[in-house]
């Protein structure tokens, strides 16, 4: 407090923070990356345990045993699948019924606002079918979901067996606890959107569906299946929800110790567990784990139905049954009795999940990293804005020394226009606004003047609108009278530093994947950006580490991670399918990650693309 109070002192700090303004940005950029890089280090991360006593204290014994069973009614699904030409309605309802669950159906329907090319689906139209069993020793006020989504083909067929072999055996017990919900949504996403809705009474995505008319109560935990196959080697557990979030990490957990206790083999980002932490292949894999796990809590979609459930505070997560380890083999009344052991602990809660972690990150299933191990890395990206925001500020209160008479004095700096610093934040951020709103708007339009198809026409309109923000300096100016000032662009600059330290960190908060990879890309060309600066370099320097390309290098990075590299012309398709899915994803379920980059990081960088062309 002494260093800040006395005037002497306090001059001195910000003079040494001035005057090594860029080595120590520098050196905090570096260690940034060092240290989020060693996160994936076994001896730097924290071996995972249950936290909540209900459910860690002793393991229960689980007696299932009709997996042979499952899969016969699986096959008994997929023949009246394919005779009802999708999900077989009546055959579902008559199948729960005769296991003694309640059974009711939902409909629901919903026009999407442009085609989706990768489903081919435009107008969706389906049915949810769930089952209800109640519990006979509660007063009936708490539920467990368990959900299986009727995929289209030959997928999720063994899921279904599976949950109606469950709904069967759970049928003739007795210490249920809490209601058991059996859902089979149609649809995969969007019947699972319809009936939480449903479920919640809320409609927050335009979604037409029917009332449902059978209710449980307060949903305190799911698991969503899928099985696609009669073998299966491994399963994956799938965390990451719409915009990032995760379960609480004893869910996680739970899985975990059932596999153990199982011998089933177990994944997480389909990437097995390796005890070699100590050489470089075991660090790499972890590493490579851990980015895995970043890249897809960044992209802000659900990568499966527990996705959805998250927003509502139900603690929920996927497990998927994986076939590609020959060497493995489990059969399906083994992952029954995982799923009848993780259900009978939920069924022992006395309270929702949220003694364990809710922010994390996982280089394995038995190491985690908690927020207060990985937000050091972000913060170090955050100080660089704000040193660089530190020494503006201080230039600009120091008056220019000028040679009068061969004599130093004082020049007091003509300050700039309200208007000219006023008037590129506007339309930079009116900019935005059109790249968030006019693509689904226009689409009609492009597709009458233009040979492309709707979902072209929206991908293609929102990269024009993007490349034509690349002239907004030039249009900003002719609105000025006259060239903008010294100082001008300095506050300018002062207020974009600002404007981008107090973005990246409520993104990290909310999202840290998210934050920390726009932090990496944008820091470094935004901290160092001038108008002295040679242009052509410096224009190609921050297009290259503009929110557009920085999507283009995840896919990319994304696609060596998951050992399935793509050539650039198939790169950039995907790069336009991550676009258009992350609009339908926006309109459908609400994601963040659109609106947030359309109108508030494109248009932060378009504030440093103006600087660097100030005149």
């Amino acid at each position: 407090m002494g260093l800040l109070s006395d005037p002497n002192r306090r001059k001195a700090l910000t003079n040494l923070l001035t005057r090594l303004n860029t080595p120590i940005c520098m050196v905090c950029y570096l260690a940034a990356i060092v240290w989020f890089m060693g996160l994936a280090f076994e001896p730097f991360t924290l071996r995972t345990y249950m936290s909540e006593n209900a459910m860690g204290s002793t393991m229960v014994e689980e007696r299932f045993s009709a997996g042979e069973r499952a899969l016969s009614t699986a096959k008994e699904f997929d023949a009246h699948k394919r005779k009802a030409g999708g999900m077989p309605v009546d055959w579902l309802v008559k199948m729960m019924q005769a296991r003694g669950l309640e059974v009711f159906t939902q409909s629901f329907s919903r026009k999407l606002p442009f085609p989706d090319e990768n489903k081919e689906r435009y107008m969706v139209r389906g049915t949810n079918v769930y089952g209800i069993l109640r519990a006979p020793r509660a007063p009936r006020t708490e539920a467990l979901v368990i959900s299986a989504p009727c995929s289209p083909g030959n997928s999720n067929n063994q899921a279904v067996g599976l949950l109606l072999g469950l709904a069967q055996y759970f049928r003739n017990q007795v210490y249920w606890a809490k209601d058991i919900i059996f859902l089979v949504n149609e649809h995969d996403l969007i019947g699972m959107q319809a009936w939480l809705e449903g479920y919640h009474h809320t409609n927050i995505t335009g979604m037409e569906y029917s009332p449902l008319q059978g209710r449980a109560g307060s949903i305190q935990a799911a698991l969503s299946l899928e099985l696609s196959s009669d073998v299966i080697t491994s399963l994956d557990l799938i965390l990451e929800g719409l915009n990032g979030q995760l379960p609480n990490l004893d869910l996680a957990n739970l899985f975990y110790a059932f596999c153990q206790k199982l011998g089933v083999l177990c994944t997480i980002q389909g990437k097995l567990q390796r005890n070699d932490w100590d050489t470089a292949e075991g660090y790499t894999h972890a590493a490579q784990t851990m980015m895995l796990m970043v890249l897809k809590q960044a992209c802000g979609r659900s990568w499966g139905d527990h996705g959805l459930f998250l927003r509502y505070h139900i603690e929920a997560a996927s497990i998927r049954g994986i076939n590609s380890f020959r060497h493995y083999k489990m059969d399906t009344t083994t992952i029954g009795r995982l799923l009848e052991g993780m259900v009978r602990k939920l069924n022992n809660l006395l309270e929702r999940l949220h003694q364990s972690y809710f922010f994390y990150l996982l280089p394995s299933l038995s190491r985690f990293v908690s927020i207060g191990y990985y937000m050091p890395a972000f913060g170090l990206l955050a100080v660089i804005l704000l040193l660089r925001a530190l020494d503006i500020w201080v230039h600009l209160g120091t008056p220019a020394l000028a040679a009068v008479d061969g004599v130093s004095e004082a020049e007091q700096p003509s300050g700039p226009g309200v208007l000219s610093v006023l008037t590129p934040v506007v339309i930079s951020h009116l900019t935005g606004v059109a790249l968030y709103l006019l693509p689904v708007h226009l689409q009609e339009i492009a597709v009458e003047h233009f040979p492309v198809s709707e979902t072209e026409a929206v991908v293609l309109t929102a990269i024009a609108i993007y490349t034509a923000g690349l002239a907004l300096p030039h249009n900003t100016q002719r609105l000025l009278s006259g060239e903008g000032t010294e100082q001008g662009w300095k506050v300018l600059k002062l207020t974009a530093l600002l404007y981008l330290a107090a973005l990246l960190g409520c993104t990290a908060l909310i999202n840290f994947s998210l934050g920390f990879i726009l932090a990496v890309t944008l820091v470094p060309i935004t901290a160092s950006i001038t108008p002295h600066m040679p242009k052509a370099l410096s224009a190609l320097a921050m297009v290259l580490l503009s929110p557009a390309f920085t999507i283009l290098y995840c896919v990319f990075i994304y696609q060596e991670l998951i050992e399935a590299p793509v050539s650039i012309n198939e790169g950039w398709m995907l790069f336009l399918s991550v676009i258009s899915q992350g609009i339908l994803d926006h309109a459908l379920y609400g994601s963040l990650v659109y609106p947030l980059l359309a109108l508030f990081v494109y248009p932060c960088w378009l504030m440093f693309w103006n600087i660097l062309f100030w005149k």
